[in-house]
């Protein structure tokens, strides 16, 4: 990874008397160093990738404190970390994308939870839901609730976050539960200071060893018949614990109102959406003080009925803000009340949305019908005039902007993917249409146009095993795809292993880019070690080949088909796929796209370019354009394209009416453009320039002594 922590490693240094200031996701990380944690590990994913980022960043740092970090393969493997809190003190922190991660690592979490912890563990876990989410729309509550793990869902508030994380494994030591805190987008993004302490070296670490292994204990097995005892201390001893803990540390906040008679029950996580949308009623203010009581489920598993009676008791009413389905909080609020015979009535999902983000304005809504059914003396005016006029605004802009075309996300400007979905197109106007198999990563862009390329997506790395049930019903064969990313994560073993041990006649593509780019570039066994971007003198060419580690693994499994190419050689591309689809061949046949991840590459191209230009040394930049009075101005390049720099402008021929084909200045020069052209026999139209900065003496004559005939030729 070429990105570059140094200022936030630094935040992590801070001690008592110093100020945090900085992004939720980082206090987090910070917090995790105060509270002692021994170990930390994990799988990057949006929005939590910069806690393990950091991390792995600061061992220089952190190994001073005998904190152990690790990059995991996977989200199991980062779950089977928590396993050192068994039977030993220590505190340990893992990290991932939820909810797409912890269905990976559910069965590591279930043999985790079952026998118990003795040391604090905590998963810290992306609640990728919501608006800006990239995943399916599921709710980690119930993992917590099935497996009976603590979910602690903070204020987005860096004071209460860090706050939660010091007393999540407090509360995981106390209950001897494993604890998920959760952090939707926005809580990982928001921004704010904390007082900071000193950062607290555990007691057993990296430089204080363990003298011996624990003894052996049955119990701390999750393997019957003692699974059969761990439900019964789930349910008679660690869930009691854990209320005990909340209720007398006073993890879930109670903010007293004047309007007394009712009562909000708040997600923590909503808590600002919360204050905005009773502000737009004139219930609170933005410093968080409300009009009406308020408790704030800092901890939204085990709930304490104690605390959730004693708050709705002689009210009239009380509204619960849960977010997303099923309406888990709700229904154990109701039956606690019940229980305790509290005929308070509660709205929720009867009010606020069933499904979605709770935006201000969602939770606005469900507060007017709150308000107008047991609050008749609040002025609801304002909020419902504020409520048209955003919607107002909304219908006005899109009545005056008219139409707008979609701008679906895609590759970035030379991806070396691109070219690839390219070749793949062409392979099928041979061959005829095939069942794709797509998977997770930078390469599901295809599914959008121009390319339209995918039947499905069931996990990272799952392509090649989602295609066996299908393949052997099709006429033709199906493809795989996945990323390297995706291949180390998951598809080795569910894909290649499951396809070899059966002899399946399948066809795999994989897209060699040298990192898992969709989550921020971060290294894998197969990324170019930096001796190797040092040695290389020029610092242009690619150098994913010169990392075999797939093809070797792949050899040694067996594969017999086996090719590589590289990715921006369209023809090439095309000619190897039509093959893999055609062959007599019956097995496994892998095809390794190789081209590094543009970003990575230019990470590494511009400061070198910039460094050799401060020297005043030759430059050698590659543009590539289009020959307007050649373009024939079908735009058949641009529908197999799809690089934001190849676009449209105007004729300049005045009896012509299409506009043409252009290349701006955002082109990287990956020569894709030009590629398609000649493997889809297109017109000839685009052209290569060679833009020298700094030329040597040489080429500056040979310019002037060409630049008259090329004039001449211009204006013949």
């Amino acid at each position: 990874m070429e990105v570059q922590f140094t200022e936030e490693i630094e935040q992590l240094k801070k001690g008592a008397g110093e100020t945090f200031q900085g992004e939720g996701i980082l206090a987090i990380t910070k917090a995790l160093l105060q509270s002692g944690v021994a170990y930390i590990g994990g799988y990057q994913g949006a929005p939590v990738s910069h806690l393990l980022d950091v991390m792995v960043q600061a061992r220089p740092y952190v190994d001073t404190l005998g904190v152990h970090v690790e990059a995991c393969a996977n989200e199991a493997s980062a779950a089977a970390m928590l396993g050192a809190s068994l039977h030993y003190p220590l505190r340990g922190a893992v990290t991932w994308k939820s909810i797409v991660g912890t269905n990976v690592a559910a069965d590591a979490l279930s043999n985790l939870a079952s026998p118990g912890v003795v040391g604090g563990a905590l998963v810290v876990v992306g609640e990728d839901y919501g608006e800006g989410a990239s995943v399916i729309q599921e709710r980690t509550h119930a993992y917590a609730a099935k497996s009976t793990m603590l979910l602690l869902d903070p204020r987005p508030e860096l004071p209460a976050m860090v706050r939660m994380v010091e007393h999540g494994f407090a509360l995981s030591e106390a209950s001897n539960m494993p604890a998920i805190l959760e952090l939707r987008i926005r809580a990982c993004h928001v921004r704010g200071r904390f007082a900071c302490k000193d950062n607290v070296a555990p007691a057993r670490s990296t430089r204080h060893l363990i003298d011996e292994p624990a003894g052996f204990d049955y119990m701390r097995l999750a393997h019957p018949p003692v699974t059969f005892r761990h439900e019964k201390l789930k349910v008679e001893q660690r869930i009691p614990a854990a209320q005990r803990y909340i209720a007398e540390h006073r993890l879930n906040d109670r903010i007293d109102g004047e309007l007394a008679d009712v009562g909000l029950i708040v997600q923590g996580g909503l808590f600002n959406a919360a204050i905005r949308a009773l502000q737009q009623l004139g219930l609170a203010d933005a410093f968080g003080a409300s009009r009406v009581p308020l408790l704030v489920l800092n901890v939204t598993f085990p709930l304490v009925p104690d605390e959730i009676v004693a708050f709705c008791a002689g009210k009239r009413a009380v509204g619960v803000l849960e977010e997303g389905s099923p309406e888990y909080i709700e229904k154990d609020i109701l039956a606690a009340l019940r229980r305790a015979g509290v005929p308070t009535p509660v709205h929720g999902k009867d009010l606020w949305p069933a499904a979605g983000e709770y935006t201000v304005e969602a939770v606005a809504q469900g507060l007017l019908g709150f308000v107008d059914a047991h609050l008749p003396q609040v002025d609801a005016v304002p909020a419902r005039a504020w409520l048209d006029a955003n919607r107002r605004r909304r219908d006005e802009v899109a009545q005056s902007a008219g139409a707008l075309p979609p701008r679906p996300p895609g590759f970035c400007v030379g991806c070396p993917e691109r070219p690839v979905f390219s070749a793949l197109e062409l392979a099928q106007r041979e061959v005829g249409r095939v069942h794709v198999a797509a998977d997770i990563g930078c390469h599901a862009f295809a599914t959008f146009e121009p390319f339209s390329s995918g039947h499905s997506i069931l996990g990272y790395g799952m392509s090649l095993a989602s295609r066996a049930g299908v393949s052997p019903m099709m006429q033709r064969r199906s493809i795989a795809i996945m990323g390297d990313g995706g291949f180390w994560h998951n598809g080795l073993l569910t894909g290649v292993q499951s396809a070899l041990f059966n002899g399946d006649d399948a066809v795999l593509l994989i897209m060699k880019n040298g990192y898992t780019s969709a989550t921020g570039t971060q290294d894998i066994i197969s990324t170019p070690d930096d001796e190797v971007k040092a040695a290389v003198a020029d610092k242009h060419q690619s150098l994913v080949h010169k990392n075999q580690t797939i093809e070797k693994t792949l050899q040694g499994l067996g594969v017999q088909w086996l090719r590589t190419v590289h990715s921006y050689e369209v023809d090439a591309m095309r000619r190897t796929l039509a093959e893999a689809l055609t062959t007599e061949f019956a097995g496994l046949k892998v095809i390794v796209a190789d081209g590094e991840c543009q970003l990575e590459r230019q990470r590494r191209v511009r400061p070198w370019v910039a460094d050799l230009l401060r020297r005043g040394e030759r430059v050698v930049r590659v543009k590539y354009g289009v020959d307007e009075d050649v373009c024939t101005g079908d735009h058949a390049c641009i529908r197999l394209s799809g690089c934001p720099t190849l676009t449209l402008k105007d004729n300049p021929d005045t009896l012509k009416v299409d506009p043409v084909a252009t290349v701006v200045d955002g082109c990287v020069g990956c020569g894709l453009c030009g590629a398609n052209a000649h493997a889809a026999t297109l017109c000839p139209s685009f052209y290569r320039a060679e833009v020298v900065r700094h030329p040597k003496w040489y080429e500056t004559l040979l310019h002037r002594l060409r630049a008259p005939f090329v004039r001449a030729l211009q204006t013949a």
